[in-house]
């Protein structure tokens, strides 16, 4: 691969990696910057070396790899807020004490059935100046008119803190804020909330004020609610009001993608304004001039489009095609690819462990480097059959390269993508083009009736087409589990057989056959590993006891007589990264035997045992027992209680068992329970 020839590309490997052990591994700061001073020192001194002995050339890009390492550490440690002393991380009893905070609205999130939700920035806690961003959430029961990014409030309550999740191999949505640099949420009522009249008028406040004018305009000319949804989506990537119905069509389709600003809208925008700018002439000022409003544009169509991690990619990228075109020097689209993602990164750190951020840059990488490979398989000289040939091959090299990927997170595979694309992506330039036309009119004013129309019958359609290709439900791949080990070993396989297709020697033919027997063993060794396992889990779910035996691949259920199959839809991500298999669904009863341990259920018909001496005593369903009785008769060792209990009560028992010094497991806090 001629890319690896890029003296970047180690250094920016380097800094990803850096960027990864500081994720994951916490090192003092100190010792950070002390080995980033040594290092540095070493390269110096390699370097005058290095003039006299050229064979000492290999350690000098040794020392270079690591120190772009150290950097990467540094990066992630100055750009992690809860490290900083006004971080309101660092007040003692954040999370204990309720304070007076002051917040100011900076986005707003998609709402729940319960409540409207906003990231807010924290600007004092108790009139102390502090900072910090957390998620805001008000009952949408109480609150009368929803808050504007931009506005100041004031309230006094307490931070909770993030929370692991609950269940086994449940979606982290703790890490996924921590991941923003967002580390508390804050839970109230709009009767508790100071709103002051003055607005933080800052670009936030304008983009969103923008967004909204556009929306209010739509909505003045009778733009349906759905269509307008998926508009809003299309041209300015904001899908926090898309219904769950219509995403669900889009990803079924393949076709999720084109509803978050991408390259595919960054491109278009930047071939348009250079349309509009031709007449501007092509002399040292109207060049620089072009190129000033391009950038300029660039920008503000990402702070409009909310700056998400795709949208700054797509930036960044093609700002360094229009910046190599003004030169008018050719641009290596490797060059541009690696030095976008170094200066993101180098910025905003966090953006690496975002899922959107790993799909977009993958996608990108493999349409450069498989497509005109794919591309020499059948080469039409019909200009029309060309067309949707490059549309075809573009799709299948992008399938290909986020598809380990995919299948990692999402655990499904849309069969039927490249049909979608095929048909979608045709319409979907004519489609923006009226889209980016009534925008720009709507923000100014009301847009031109006609062309509303055109826009929302055509966005009408565009969803038609995507529910119809989503109907076909059988050609969905689901519940594909890939863990990580497997995931290394696919993009290892995949990329040594591409390397092997595009210049085929012996060597190479080994790489593709090892790589593939790596992948052979993962394989194995993962199912190896789930079959010798065995583990009792009590899981935490609302209202309901469940609790699961696994043996090996064989897992028994026990539940709510009524409620198994409930049970079983919460099974689905524990089944999927296990292996397991449900084999027997049988009522709750109240004793249950696992490796050598008796865990006693004991549930609203209180049904007591004496001297039975369990191991573990399980609470469920509020049982109306008196604990310390209960504690004294049965002498169990651990205590836990699940879900199905109020909360109330549970704290009662929490008493009862620390006066009597037994451990106290309480789902509710401390999530699932296992024995293994």
């Amino acid at each position: 691969m001629k890319v690896l020839h890029f003296p970047l590309i180690k250094i920016t490997i380097g800094f990803i990696i850096g960027l990864i052990l500081s994720h994951y591994i916490f090192l003092p700061t100190k010792y950070i910057f002390s080995a980033i001073l040594l290092s540095l020192i070493g390269l110096g001194v390699q370097y005058f070396f290095l003039k006299k002995n050229k064979k000492a050339a290999p350690l000098f890009g040794i020392s270079i790899l690591f120190l772009a390492g150290l950097i990467g550490v540094s990066t992630q440690r100055i750009h992690s807020d809860s490290f900083k002393e006004s971080h309101y991380l660092q007040v003692k009893n954040v999370f204990q004490q309720e304070k007076t905070y002051t917040l100011i609205i900076r986005e707003k999130l998609k709402k729940t059935s319960f409540s409207d939700r906003y990231v807010a920035i924290l600007t004092h806690i108790n009139n102390e100046t502090k900072t910090g961003k957390i998620v805001l959430n008000i009952n949408n029961d109480s609150i009368q008119k929803a808050l504007k990014v931009g506005n100041i409030i004031q309230l006094k309550t307490s931070i909770h803190p993030n929370t692991s999740p609950k269940n086994p191999y449940q979606f982290d949505y703790g890490k996924y804020l921590e991941n923003k640099h967002i580390y508390g949420q804050i839970y109230t009522s709009s009767n508790a909330i100071k709103i002051a009249k003055q607005l933080k008028k800052d670009l936030w406040y304008y983009s969103d004020a923008l967004r909204t004018r556009i929306l209010k305009n739509l909505q003045n000319n009778n733009f349906n609610d759905e269509e307008l949804q998926v508009a809003m989506a299309l041209i300015l990537g904001q899908q926090q009001d898309i219904a769950p119905d219509i995403i669900k069509d889009y990803q079924y389709a393949g076709a999720v993608h084109i509803l978050s600003v991408s390259g595919l809208h960054i491109g278009f925008i930047l071939m348009f304004m250079t349309l509009i700018l031709k007449p501007i002439p092509n002399n040292k000022k109207g060049s620089w001039l072009k190129l000033f409003i391009i950038l300029t544009s660039l920008i503000l169509f990402g702070i409009l489009a909310g700056l998400a991690p795709s949208v700054v990619r797509s930036v960044t990228m093609f700002s360094f095609i229009a910046i190599g075109s003004h030169l008018r020097r050719s641009v290596n689209i490797y060059h541009t690819l690696i030095v976008s993602i170094l200066i993101i990164l180098l910025f905003e750190p966090s953006f690496l462990f975002d899922v959107g951020f790993q799909l977009s840059y993958l996608a990108l990488f493999f349409i450069i480097w498989l497509q005109p490979m794919l591309n020499l398989l059948y080469q039409p000289k019909n200009k029309l059959t060309k067309y949707f040939w490059d549309i075809l091959t573009v799709s299948f090299a992008a399938q290909i390269g986020t598809l380990p990927l995919s299948i990692y997170y999402f655990h499904q595979f849309p069969g039927l993508f490249f049909i979608t694309n095929l048909i979608v992506i045709p319409l979907l330039g004519g489609i923006m083009i009226i889209g980016v036309l009534v925008m720009l009119c709507a923000a100014l004013y009301d847009a031109p009736q006609f062309l509303a129309q055109l826009f929302e019958w055509s966005i009408y359609f565009l969803n038609k087409i995507i529910h119809s290709i989503a109907s076909y439900e059988q050609f969905i791949i689901k519940d594909i589990p890939l863990h990580l080990f497997m995931l290394l070993s696919a993009y290892a396989s995949l990329i040594c057989i591409v390397l092997w297709v595009k210049k085929p020697n012996f060597h190479k033919l080994v790489g593709v056959l090892t790589s593939i027997i790596v992948m052979q063993g993962a394989c194995i060794y993962t199912r190896w590993q789930d079959s010798k396992n065995s583990e009792l889990i009590v899981f935490h779910l609302p209202k309901e006891t469940l609790i699961t035996i696994k043996k090996g691949t064989i897992c028994e259920i026990y539940s709510n007589t009524n409620k198994v199959n409930k049970a079983k839809s919460n099974l689905k991500t524990y089944l999927l990264s296990t292996n397991g298999i449900i084999e027997k669904k049988q009522s709750l009863r109240n004793f249950i035997y696992f490796q050598g341990k008796r865990i006693f259920v004991l549930d609203s018909a209180n049904q007591l045992i004496a001297n039975i001496n369990p191991d573990v005593l399980l609470l469920t369903q509020s049982t109306k027992v008196n604990l310390d009785r209960v504690l004294l008769e049965l002498k169990p060792k651990m205590v836990v209680a699940d879900g199905s209990n109020f909360k109330y009560i549970q704290q009662t028992w929490k008493k009862s068992c620390d006066k009597q010094k037994i451990p106290f497991h309480m789902t509710r806090e401390k999530g699932y329970y296992s024995i293994k």
